[in-house]
């Protein structure tokens, strides 16, 4: 019986570099923010719900700008929350239809590794078998941020627009430390590997 591992944290915290280690030492990946920027280009209710929203956030082609929504909803909590009202439910019947294809498959992954920014604020632990929340300096968090364009204001708006990840933290089994070297984070990352391996291979 394969393990299903929920990977969460702040926003630029190191998830998916976290994910995709998983993905290198052999777990089944799936990315929440993945699914999601599959619906804003291709799920057609997405986008007209989008569209009567905001329709600033439509570029000259008629496709979402996720810029320009990313703007638009983190300067506002109940545009935020109006963008998950739209976002979240058909996130997460994906995320529970290929979950429950890896546990009703015969599974050639012993670990499906899955990265959901909001597992915990969204109640989704079901979904997994364990919880690893990725941990990172504030000050890392916006550095990162401004590597992608964002000025300091609109990155600690993005941070704090989530559950401090101090209080993520009560509610993981395992935390990786983001902040250092990528090769400090990689050993972290194996060692949590093997405990999940004997895991999955003792219960």
């Amino acid at each position: 019986m394969g393990f299903v591992l929920g990977i969460t944290g702040g926003v630029a915290s190191g998830k998916t570099t976290v994910l995709e280690m998983f993905g290198e030492l052999g777990a089944e990946t799936i990315s929440a923010d993945q699914i999601a920027h599959e619906l804003l280009s291709a799920d057609r209710f997405v986008v007209e719900e989008i569209s009567k929203q905001w329709p600033e956030a439509i570029d000259a082609d008629g496709k979402i700008s996720r810029q320009r929504l990313g703007e638009i909803v983190f300067s506002s909590g109940e545009a935020l929350q109006k963008l998950n009202d739209i976002m979240h439910p058909r996130i997460i019947t994906v995320l529970e239809d290929r979950v429950n294809s890896y546990r009703n498959s015969d599974n050639s992954a012993e670990v499906l590794a899955i990265e959901i920014p909001l597992l915990i604020e969204c109640s989704l632990m079901y979904l997994v078998d364990g919880v690893l929340v990725v941990d990172s300096e504030q000050q890392e968090q916006i550095n990162r941020l401004r590597n992608r364009g964002l000025d300091d204001e609109e990155a600690l708006r993005r941070i704090n627009s989530q559950m401090p990840l101090d209080k993520k933290k009560t509610f993981a089994r395992w935390v990786v430390q983001n902040s250092g070297s990528i090769d400090d984070t990689r050993k972290q990352v194996q060692r949590v590997w093997q405990e999940i391996l004997h895991t999955a291979r003792t219960r």
